[in-house]
């Protein structure tokens, strides 16, 4: 019962900077589709870069000023490489799912554009997940429990994604637990 109980404590912390995230990434959207609608004369590909650029640089602005406001915040120089650094990976997802579309498929630009948009839709839906991933995890850090946020920036990322994925399925290895428990005292 106390696994039960704690996964909806975890739902409830995470629920409001979930629709924080959901509201922008889906005004985004909505510009995104916008702008790749706009610029499809000059190719389905291109298009896509540019409103990627464009709503990424409006997406960091948000998501730090917003979403992530109760975070500790790190370098601005170091949160925007990452953040556009896992926005490039979620660019070649979503380019790569209109990529797929034209090249693989055989659509048009001047003949498949609602095709277009549903491919693009898609390769946005597994790009999000991506990132939502990704800026909890690396970009935006959370906030201190002790005041030690040094300690959490330089934890092991390694320890770090395993006591994530640990956390997410319940099971801790012993071994493991104890070395970064280890870690955290010796900081």
């Amino acid at each position: 019962m106390s696994s039960a109980r704690s996964l909806a404590e975890r739902l409830r912390h995470l629920a409001p900077e979930a629709l924080a995230f959901g509201s922008i990434g889906a005004a985004n959207t909505l510009l995104y589709m916008a702008i790749t609608w706009a610029l499809l004369p000059i190719g389905a590909v291109k298009a896509s870069v540019v409103a990627t650029v464009v709503t990424t640089t409006l997406a960091y602005l948000a998501n730090r000023y917003w979403t992530y406001r109760h975070h500790t915040r790190s370098a601005l120089r170091r949160e925007y490489t990452l953040f556009f650094g896992f926005n490039l990976v979620g660019m070649i997802i979503q380019s790569g799912a209109v990529t797929i579309g034209k090249y693989g498929f055989g659509l048009t630009e001047e003949h498949d554009e609602i095709l277009f948009m549903g491919v693009t839709l898609l390769g946005i839906a597994v790009a999000t997940i991506f990132r939502f991933w990704a800026y909890r995890t690396f970009v935006f850090l959370k906030p201190p429990v002790d005041g030690h946020e040094a300690t959490v920036a330089e934890l092991d990322v390694v320890a770090g994604l395993a006591e994530l994925s640990a956390e997410a399925d319940g099971s801790l290895d012993e071994e493991l637990a104890k070395e970064i428990d280890a870690q955290r005292r010796a900081v």
